[in-house]
């Protein structure tokens, strides 16, 4: 058992970069982490070449994934596949993801960053 205390809480941005991005676990099938965008801040992702969900555990934005947008925030969970385009826009409050990729985030060849 690996109990991951800090996943889930919101964390500032360093100075200089739009978003916070802290891994919790890695294994060869998954990895955990948190991602942070404060309010009104700007989501500059690309696609992944892992499938991930989104575990919102704080905050209020959209999601723009695959040609469509629904709204997110503590509680909703989402699946996007790997390679597609993805953002987080309207970020009204901190938000605050749970992301687990399946495989291991940058496991596979040509992956991008968060």
């Amino acid at each position: 058992m690996n109990v991951l205390p800090s996943a889930g809480q919101f964390r500032p941005p360093d100075a200089g970069e739009p978003v916070h991005w802290a891994e919790h676990l890695r294994v060869a099938d998954l990895s955990v982490g948190t991602y942070s965008i404060p309010a009104g801040g700007t989501d500059e992702q690309t696609p992944h070449t892992e499938d991930e969900i989104y575990v919102i555990t704080a905050g209020r934005a959209r999601l723009e994934s695959g040609g469509e947008a629904a709204e997110v925030r503590a509680g909703s969970v989402v699946y996007v596949p790997a390679g597609e385009v993805h953002q987080f826009t309207d970020i009204a409050e901190d938000l605050v993801a749970i992301v687990v990729f399946a495989p291991a985030e940058y496991t596979r060849n040509g992956a991008s960053g968060a």
